[in-house]
């Protein structure tokens, strides 16, 4: 335990060592946050010249390994995107596929380069996710209950369970959730799940079954039935166009 404690207090300081010598600070708050806030807002417009920003510090060291020092980052960089986009708006179940699958990736890089350009494509990817989404302003009761339905897209949800969380009769939640959003409640979980879906198609590796029993749906058919609704293409077929378009 003691020669641990010593390995690492001998990498601080010389880490440490480092950074004084080549007076180099790392990045600033301020930077990291401008290319946060793209994506949170969904800025397409913006993406390009911000990542062309030149960097006012150093990343940091989290390896002595180059490699592994920047799929370290990558890391680091890949959760702060996901929580960017929760906050403008994309599911929690889609943000979480897409973290997983960069991270995963990441980890097949074999070369600096490659990790490099995983990251302006995750930045790239989250921002247009959060872009297509369109998050919109409802009241705050609605609000509520939408929030509800993505964090619970995997189990159960029906209409008196959101109601007493929010504190409204089932009745009149229907009919201002429909007023509000355009579609009834029914419809919007289904659309909302169909989502999910197909971010877990393109990001994740698990099957149209697994898909479809995670997010709560009744059978595979009827997963297939709605997918279809919404997408025009079966599941198989979806994942199949973007795994040709080399998404993956």
């Amino acid at each position: 335990m003691d020669n641990q404690k010593n390995a690492v207090e001998i990498l601080r300081e010389y880490q440490l060592f480092c950074r004084r010598e080549t007076v180099q600070p790392h990045m600033s708050y301020a930077h990291e946050k401008e290319r946060h806030r793209v994506i949170m807002e969904g800025r397409i417009d913006k993406i390009e010249s911000v990542m062309n920003i030149p960097p006012d510090g150093t990343s940091g060291i989290l390896s002595r390994n180059e490699l592994r020092n920047a799929k370290n980052m990558l890391i680091s960089s890949i959760t702060l995107f996901t929580r960017a986009a929760i906050d403008g708006g994309l599911p929690e179940e889609t943000a979480f596929a897409m973290s997983d699958s960069y991270i995963q990736n990441g980890e097949n890089c074999t070369a600096i380069r490659e990790v490099d350009q995983l990251y302006r494509r995750a930045m790239k990817e989250f921002t247009y996710a959060v872009a297509e989404k369109g998050k919109r302003h409802y009241s705050t009761s609605i609000e509520n209950a939408i929030h509800y339905i993505h964090i619970h897209l995997h189990e159960k949800i029906t209409l008196k369970d959101i109601a007493e969380e929010i504190g409204m009769s089932a009745c009149h939640l229907s009919r201002v959730f429909r007023k509000e959003t355009g579609i009834s409640f029914v419809d919007y979980i289904q659309k909302e799940r169909v989502e999910a879906a197909r971010h877990m198609l393109i990001y994740s590796r698990y099957t149209t079954s697994e898909i479809s029993e995670y997010l709560h749906f009744s059978t595979q058919s009827y997963f297939i039935k709605i997918f279809y609704k919404y997408i025009g293409m079966t599941p198989a077929q979806y994942r199949k166009y973007y795994r040709e378009k080399e998404v993956w």
